[in-house]
């Protein structure tokens, strides 16, 4: 008998169906709805509700057009689309018409916060006093130019330490998410640069104030100028009546910079959802406010319509039981218990053991009994709290000839050619940006960095002008390289040049500095032609440097390793890297204080709930099998190779007895160097009368 077919919104739970439902339908006009927050547990179905709230709007009579989505990675905005179109179509097909696949190109507006806030700029660039083809500097950039300054002022030649330009765009950046103050910012998060506030902020005005000169915004700015932007009354209702509702993913992890965008953007919150985990909330250093959506619902009268979503899809309800167990004696925060569709006679494995060595034999003992009787490598995962946790795991499975991979590596866009190549082509869409321009003239053969400053003071004498770059006096035995330089500028600057093709250019230019400038120049070249073929995706040069600085690839051949030739390998990961991911077994690293919590965040109640929520995260990445590793000893850094100097850590203050008893405990002490003696004779000797006699 054949099964009857379903409708695409039959697979929803009765939380999810609420949430994709919620609101009112008002004919040939789609659905009204208020404010909404969709609180979604750790493996409920996040995504796949939030395409069908999406293409619950867009079947109603919601233009995709008007609907305003924001994400914090570009592939997840391109997911949830391509889920949305999926949806959409069956629909359709079960109504009998033609699957409506112009919903893709029609949702216009989705994306991350940074790429639709460069969008709305260049649209609104004339009410804000910006040119419209400002250019948008990547971390490294914005860390140079503010380099630069802090040179220039002096700071670089300071009798005591002075922030380097890291540090100092890394103060900038959390107070402008903040919203704090420079003076609490430092109090906070940088108490070590308290006596330079003065200082920094001369440093930070004369670095806003060369930004405007050069026109260039950092990726800070594209938040702020469209929170300045949201200020004005005109502007705010401008942008807003555009949007008939608007969509937010990852809400535990916005910023209070970008919350306030939201709030001012629909300040009633009709056609405002947001979807998060508070208990997810673990991004506080890089300026995330989880306050942002335990106070979600009160920010509006009435209160906004709270959906929570508890049944998981991923875990065994015994999994479940210890994550549910951490939480539950956490402070405040949304509670919810979470459910699963599946058990297992095995509960989460709580192990006791000497030091890192036994633990990093106990994992790798298992592993290989799991691939002995079939089980892949990729199906396990371990976790750590912070990167240089698993030093001694990586020799150990290495030892063991288990292939791993360790999240992390050099970003594309980070690679000095890549770097190269790109700023070419920044300088030519905006001969204003100067950090660009002197890191293309130093390319120039016989060019220091004297003649380049010589040459950008010129350029800036002439108004800009990439012409009269040709008429700049070149050191004389590089006169004819100078030429063709610039005859290369002046193509790519030229508007009939058209956008095909251009970053050939450049790389034909380029291919003789980098084989003089770089060694193993043949292993760089494939990156030169990925990005050439990057280049022909995007529909203008401007969107091409913008998008690719907003939404980089992560892969470089830029002092890279050998490659693997395993096609199986174990996963290693941080547990930040490791959110949105999950595994059959998971290994947690060092369950204990001093890790669990950091002892870096012991000062402040807030940051010691941020690490509970940090190890249910790593809890949650579980589908099958959960081990907490806690070694007894850790050895001491600083002391010889050959040295045992260790302390010993206490137990986690989270693996309180609720948490314990929903754990099987096993203790693995290392009885290594321990002989089983056999008794000898049945003879006695009285020890305390001899020792007496001593005396």
């Amino acid at each position: 008998m054949m099964k009857a077919k379903t409708n695409a919104f039959d697979s929803l739970n009765p939380s999810q169906r609420r949430a994709v439902t919620f609101g009112t339908l008002v004919p040939d006009k789609g659905v009204s709805a208020g404010p909404m927050l969709i609180l979604a547990g750790a493996g409920t179905g996040k995504t796949n509700t939030v395409a069908h709230r999406t293409a619950h709007l867009v079947l109603n009579g919601v233009d995709p057009a008007r609907i305003l989505m924001l994400t914090f990675t570009r592939r997840a905005a391109q997911e949830m689309i391509r889920r949305t179109q999926g949806i959409v179509a069956e629909v359709m097909s079960d109504r009998g018409k033609a699957g409506d696949r112009s919903v893709t190109s029609r949702l216009l507006w989705s994306g991350t916060f940074h790429s639709v806030g460069n969008r709305i700029l260049r649209l609104y660039a004339k009410h804000l006093g910006l040119g419209p083809n400002f250019t948008v500097l990547d971390r490294a950039d914005a860390a140079d130019l503010m380099d630069v300054v802090r040179h220039e002022l002096g700071f670089s030649t300071k009798d005591k330490r002075f922030p380097r330009k890291d540090a100092c765009l890394a103060i900038y950046s959390y107070r402008v998410n903040t919203r704090l103050s420079l003076k609490q910012t430092l109090e906070e998060q940088f108490p070590w640069c308290m006596e330079w506030e003065a200082d920094l902020t001369r440093l930070y005005r004369e670095y806003v104030g060369r930004k405007q000169k050069n026109r260039v915004l950092d990726f800070d700015d594209l938040l702020l100028y469209w929170h300045v932007m949201m200020q004005n009354p005109v502007l705010a209702q401008s942008l807003s009546k555009n949007f008939d509702h608007v969509l937010v993913d990852e809400y535990q992890d916005i910023s209070t910079l970008q919350g306030e965008v939201i709030q001012a953007l629909k300040p009633d919150g009709k056609g405002v959802t947001v979807v998060g985990d508070d208990a997810q909330a673990i991004y506080s250093f890089r300026a995330a406010a989880v306050e942002n959506i335990l106070g979600f619902a009160d920010r509006y009268k009435p209160k906004a319509e709270i959906v929570v979503l508890a049944q998981n899809y991923r875990s065994t309800q015994q999994i479940l039981d210890t994550a549910n167990a951490l939480m539950a004696d956490g402070a405040r925060q949304h509670r919810k218990t979470l459910l699963a569709t599946r058990q297992s006679n095995q509960k989460t494995l709580y192990v006791a053991m000497d030091d890192a060595v036994a633990q990093a034999e106990y994992i790798t003992g298992k592993i290989l009994q799991t691939r002995e009787v079939g089980g892949s490598l990729k199906r396990h995962a371990i976790l750590f709290r912070s990167s240089h946790h698993s030093d001694v795991l990586e020799v150990e499975l290495t030892k063991k000839n288990i292939p791993f991979v360790k999240y992390g590596g050099l970003k594309f866009l980070e690679a000095a050619h890549v770097k190269d190549m790109m700023s070419v082509l920044r300088w030519v869409d905006n001969p204003h940006n100067s950090v660009a321009g002197f890191r293309v003239l130093k390319l120039v053969p016989g060019f220091g960095p004297g003649h380049a400053k010589q040459a950008l003071d010129y350029f800036e004498a002439q108004n800009f002008s990439i012409k009269s770059l040709a008429a700049f006096d070149a050191p004389q035995p590089v006169k004819m390289d100078w030429k063709r330089f610039c005859a290369m500028l002046e193509r790519l600057a030229d508007p009939s040049t058209p956008w095909p093709g251009q970053v050939g250019l450049v790389r034909d230019w380029y291919k003789p500095q980098l084989e003089r400038i770089y060694d193993a120049a043949f292993t760089r070249t494939g990156d030169l032609e990925q990005l050439e073929t990057l280049s022909t995706q995007h529909a203008s040069r401007e969107r091409f440097l913008t998008e690719l600085t907003l939404d980089p690839p992560v892969v470089t051949s830029d002092q890279s390793g050998a490659s693997s030739k395993d096609e199986d390998y174990v996963i290693l990961s941080t547990i930040h890297s490791a959110k949105g991911q999950e595994w059959d077994i998971v290994y947690v690293l060092n369950v204990s204080d001093g890790n669990f919590p950091s002892e870096f965040s012991t000062g402040k109640p807030e940051m010691i709930e941020e690490e509970r929520r940090l190890l249910y995260v790593a809890m949650t990445r579980a589908r099958n099998e959960l081990h907490l590793c806690a070694p007894l000893k850790y050895q001491v850094t600083q002391q010889a190779r050959d040295g045992d100097k260790h302390v010993y850590g206490a137990k986690s203050r989270f693996m309180t007895d609720r948490v314990l008893d929903s754990c099987e405990r096993i203790s693995l002490r290392n009885l290594r160097g321990v002989e089983n003696l056999r008794e000898a004779e049945s003879t006695t000797v009285d020890v305390v009368a001899q020792l007496k006699e001593m005396w």
